[in-house]
């Protein structure tokens, strides 16, 4: 089977997982043992929002240490060579550190900061720490530029919409429990081959894919090697 012409990628935590970026839902995955409630919701942030700061501040200076994967180099060579586009469920940067470019990130970035002002600005950050008296150039102060449980998804209708334009649908690394970005895997156009690279790629609900039942980088090279030999 020869390569697609337009294939979308959606990518979860076991895309990263190999660099070293531990599983937000996995075993051991919470940071210091906090629960989702208490770091990733607008409540959180309202409640404590010191301590909110300091577990991104936390994975921040994490992610800054980690380097992309050979998964991800696979996906950046493909973008290089046709048309790929990545949808990814991670917060991390590192699908553009490898060179990929068209990348859409559902749950925020992890190196951006989001203005609380009017704007909602958003900003590159250059240091892994968030300060409380940091502001954005409006004079407002910042917050994670994290899409948190219980908030909209501002991306997914882009989303969708790049899933339907697909010729080849690519899922890796995810486990298609958070909603809404799971319901991604299920709506391609009818007749589009999907192909899902996960170790538990076989008890997945998607009955007519083709399982690579492998961490990202092997099932990745596996994929890279049926399509350009």
């Amino acid at each position: 089977m020869g390569r697609p012409d337009r294939l979308v990628i959606l990518t979860g935590a076991g895309m990263s997982a190999e660099s070293g970026i531990p599983t937000f839902r996995g075993a051991g995955g919470l940071w210091e043992g906090h629960r989702v409630e208490e770091v990733a919701t607008p409540k959180a942030w309202e409640d404590n929002a010191p301590l909110v700061r300091r577990f991104y501040n936390e994975r921040r200076k994490h992610l800054m240490a980690c380097e992309p994967n050979d998964g991800h180099r696979i996906l950046a060579r493909w973008g290089a060579q046709f048309d790929v586009k990545i949808i990814t469920q991670n917060v991390d940067d590192l699908h553009e550190r490898a060179g990929s470019n068209e990348v859409l990130h559902l749950h925020g970035e992890l190196m951006k900061s989001q203005s609380l002002g009017p704007s909602g600005a958003i900003q590159c950050m250059v240091d892994w720490e968030m300060k409380e008296m940091d502001r954005c150039p409006e004079g407002y102060p910042v917050r994670p530029h994290i899409v948190w449980f219980g908030e909209e998804v501002p991306m997914m209708a882009l989303a969708i919409s790049t899933v339907q334009s697909a010729d080849c649908l690519l899922v890796v690394g995810t486990s298609l429990q958070v909603y809404p970005a799971a319901q991604l895997a299920y709506i391609a156009a009818p007749g589009v081959p999907i192909h899902v690279v996960d170790p538990s790629a076989t008890s997945l609900a998607l009955e007519t894919a083709q399982c690579w039942p492998h961490g990202a980088s092997k099932g990745l090279a596996m994929l890279d090697a049926e399509w350009f030999g």
